[in-house]
């Protein structure tokens, strides 16, 4: 098991790979945190009793305090220390817990300490994994905390990481056995779709071909899960098999969901033979992560920083849309990390006639 730390302007990825290849991942961008972990001065602005619990204002935002996390007894106005337990989503403001052991002190709503960043964090899941970064920067800054676990490394995503990252980002993906796996996110739950794909063209007895196919293909689901970080509702529609052949998968599909940190839970098959799992959300899932005009901002700054290290001396300009201009004019840490890489300034130009999500470099 290894941990690989490879930075780019403002964002870090960073992966967990053992013998099987990538086993977590996710991002870390400093301008823009999660949030998780944090703790905040927080001021109870709302019981509600309906909710069993109280909203507070925090730095920047509202959270919600469930009674069952410490907020049975909190009273309107009263300022107390909360940490944040799930990121925000859904135009909905973060989970929060209250830190009894954290003293709040006096005055507005204010953030007293980040929480564990994505290195940190992986880091600990693993304890007994070395962690090789390539930014002496990240090194040194990880130091006081991973010690003699960090090193310096010229390049952490070798071409099969590298492959393996960029397919998280597709909706479609090859599992053992000829099958493919789709994944659809919609607001409500996230659907999986197997389907037979190669192996639809088996010769023999249909029913035990695709029960053994199934089957096989249940631990690189629960592996694609837990890398995409899944999270919430989620339904798997099996290929090629009957409701009552489905129900045979149960306890493969339990076990194959046993290793994830997050204990999701397999409830069991629906009527329409759907497996229906559900699993904790803490951070934003991946596909969260990657949509957006910050992500294709952060995207843009990481193959501008490329281009410049490969041209000493050139001045390129990026021109992307208007929503990926603000995005990185409100990322301090991303713009002041090119900067560092690059020894120059970012020219940003925004380019109405490009596609909301478009960029592109020029001279």
């Amino acid at each position: 098991m290894r941990l690989l730390a490879s930075a780019g302007p403002g964002e870090v990825r960073v992966a967990a790979v053992d013998a099987d290849g990538l086993l977590d991942y996710a991002l870390w961008r400093p301008g823009a945190p999660d949030g998780v972990g944090d703790l905040h001065r927080g001021r109870i602005v709302a019981r509600v009793p309906a909710l069993a619990g109280a909203f507070v204002a925090i730095a920047g935002a509202e959270g919600f305090l469930p009674d069952s996390a410490g907020g049975a007894r909190a009273t309107e106005g009263q300022i107390i220390a909360v940490r944040v337990t799930r990121a925000a989503q859904g135009g909905k403001g973060p989970r929060l817990a209250a830190a009894p052991d954290a003293a709040p002190g006096g005055g507005p709503p204010a953030l007293l300490g980040r929480g564990p960043d994505a290195v940190r964090r992986l880091a600990a899941l693993h304890p007994g994994a070395p962690v090789l970064a390539d930014d002496a920067a990240l090194v040194a800054a990880l130091r006081p905390t991973l010690g003699a676990r960090i090193g310096l490394t010229a390049r952490a995503f070798d071409d099969d990481t590298e492959a393996a990252v960029a397919a998280l980002a597709e909706p479609v993906c090859d599992l053992p056995g000829g099958l493919r796996l789709g994944v659809y996110p919609t607001p409500a739950l996230t659907a999986l779709d197997v389907d037979l794909g190669a192996a639809s063209g088996e010769r023999g007895a249909k029913g035990a071909v695709h029960l053994a196919r199934n089957r096989a293909a249940l631990p690189a689901i629960a592996r694609q899960i837990r890398l995409r970080n899944l999270s919430g509702a989620i339904l798997v529609d099996l290929a090629g098999l009957s409701p009552r052949r489905r129900a045979a998968l149960g306890a493969d599909f339990a076990a194959a969901l046993a290793a994830d940190p997050l204990h999701p839970r397999f409830l069991g098959f629906s009527a329409l033979g759907l497996a229906e799992i559900l699993r904790p959300r803490v951070h934003p899932p991946l596909h969260e992560l990657l949509a957006g005009p910050h992500a294709a901002g952060l995207t843009a700054l990481r193959q501008l920083a490329r281009e410049i290290a490969a041209r000493p001396g050139w001045r390129p300009a990026l021109a992307a849309a208007p929503a990926i201009v603000d995005a990185l004019a409100h990322d301090a840490a991303a713009l002041a990390d090119l900067r560092r890489r690059a020894g120059q300034d970012a020219t940003l130009r925004a380019d109405p006639a490009l596609a909301p999500r478009g960029w592109r470099i020029e001279e």
